[in-house]
């Protein structure tokens, strides 16, 4: 029911006629499949799915981009920037062995459509949202951290910088997993924290707004004209982080054949759940607090304070799955030419401590920045603009096109052209609109505030 009635008509009419020959494919991989991990039922792949775009660093930020675009403007951006993320998770997932092999990468996708550059543009891409999701959703950590513990340490020395490097180093724990397979059942329980967010969330969210005196409550936008038109730029990045997905073609590794139709209902669950939280909590968020909310949505809410704990609890442990998802690209393209070196072999442990030295390095960098410029919400918005936008918006929609895989009825294939054109055409202003937005509020934190500043 979810993939039939979630698929897109030109996407079903393509995939129907290549139903057999996939199941085809599946039954010739065999063997060879399970050991390459291809295991994931569409449940395993819609917890991945949650996981990788549902965290609270996503949610977050949605009432703050409203606040910064207004109640037409912040409603049109954020419906049509979920619509347009499903239909594009949808052609990602259509191009599964689209010419015969299995591209087990996002990079090696694009390989195979755009050649040498699109490996390399992807590769860019995909590590400017790994690398910038990671450091937002570790200060997004270390928040959530800071407030538990002030919550029963109310004259506690520690500073957010403490919580930011405790949440490193459990991080660095879980990364000596192997594969994102072997977090299945990690991110099947985040996915629960997720909607243990969202709901606790919204619910403390409309009883804050419901003691607020709603007379107090602004919904104008603040600032002068030049601070209006940036915060509205910064708003259109963080909308595109919250929606950020950089990972479908490797969680499509980690799913058993017929991969597509199994993706297919992956991607729709979530987004069901999706539909369900995030714009419940971008509206209640704005409603309850206006012009005011915080960028950390959770910053804004003041009481029950038991209530509030319970949410930054699941913050953390879904952030802590999250984090994982987003590093294994980076992970993957080290291990590829590091753990497979012959030298590597002579010692039982190699591979190993080549992983934990890879990984050590990798969570002190990120660790580093994280508490040395802990703004958030630049953070975000130049992540979901310069990272998420380009491969969740624009690659999407012209790989589809590029691959050939079009509908046969000519009015179809014109629209679908159509369609994709404009979307690639208006997320790539997107991208440029939010850069400018978030650099100009870097620049601007970086003069207010010294590094490693206790937010």
């Amino acid at each position: 029911m979810v993939s039939q009635a979630s698929t897109p008509p030109h996407l079903t009419n393509v995939d129907r006629e290549e139903e057999e020959a996939e199941a085809a494919a599946a039954a010739a991989a065999g063997a060879a499949e399970v050991a390459e991990g291809g295991r994931g039922t569409w449940k395993h792949a819609a917890f991945h799915v949650a996981t990788t775009i549902a965290t609270p660093a996503a949610y977050a930020p949605l009432p703050f981009a409203l606040a910064s675009l207004g109640w037409p403007l912040g409603v049109s951006s954020l419906v049509s920037a979920t619509l347009a993320t499903w239909y594009s998770s949808l052609l990602i997932a259509s191009l599964w062995r689209w010419n015969g092999k299995k591209q087990v990468t996002y990079r090696h996708l694009a390989q195979s459509i755009f050649g040498s550059w699109g490996y390399w543009s992807i590769a860019f891409f995909q590590q400017v949202a790994s690398l910038g999701n990671n450091i937002a959703i570790q200060i997004a950590a270390g928040s959530s951290l800071k407030a538990i513990y002030k919550y029963y340490q109310k004259d506690g020395t520690l500073k957010l910088q403490h919580f930011i490097v405790f949440f490193g180093a459990f991080e660095l724990l879980l990364s000596q997993l192997p594969n994102i397979h072997s977090l299945r059942w990690f991110n099947a329980i985040c996915t629960f924290c997720t909607i243990g967010f969202a709901g606790t969330t919204i619910g403390v969210t409309i009883y804050n707004g419901k003691e607020i005196d709603r007379k107090t409550v602004s919904y104008s936008l603040q600032g002068s004209s030049s601070t209006k038109v940036f915060k509205a730029f910064n708003a259109l990045g963080a909308i595109a982080f919250s929606f950020g997905d950089a990972m479908l073609p490797e969680i499509q590794h980690t799913v058993r054949e017929p991969a597509r139709t199994n993706v297919y209902k992956g991607v729709s669950a979530a987004y069901t759940i999706i539909l369900l939280s995030y714009w419940q909590l971008a509206f209640c968020g704005y409603w309850a607090f206006g012009s005011d909310v915080q960028p950390y949505i959770l910053a804004s809410l003041t009481n029950p304070d038991w209530t509030i704990i319970m949410a930054n609890i699941f913050a953390v442990i879904q952030i802590a799955g999250c984090f994982q998802i987003y590093c294994r690209p980076t992970y993957a393209y080290f291990e590829d030419r590091m753990l497979h070196d012959k030298h590597t072999t002579h010692f039982p442990l190699g591979d190993r401590l080549v992983r934990l030295i890879l990984t050590s390095v990798y969570m002190v960098v990120i660790t580093l920045v994280a508490a040395a410029m802990p703004f958030f919400g630049d953070f975000v918005s130049i992540c979901g603009a310069i990272g998420f936008t380009p491969l969740d918006f624009v690659f999407p929609a012209i790989a589809y096109l590029k691959a050939g895989r079009m509908p046969k009825d000519p009015k179809l294939r014109l629209l679908v052209r159509i369609f994709n054109l404009a979307i690639a055409t208006w997320f790539s202003v997107v991208a440029i609109l939010g850069c400018i937005g978030a650099v100009r509020f870097i620049t601007e934190d970086i003069k207010t505030y010294e590094f490693f500043h206790d937010i």
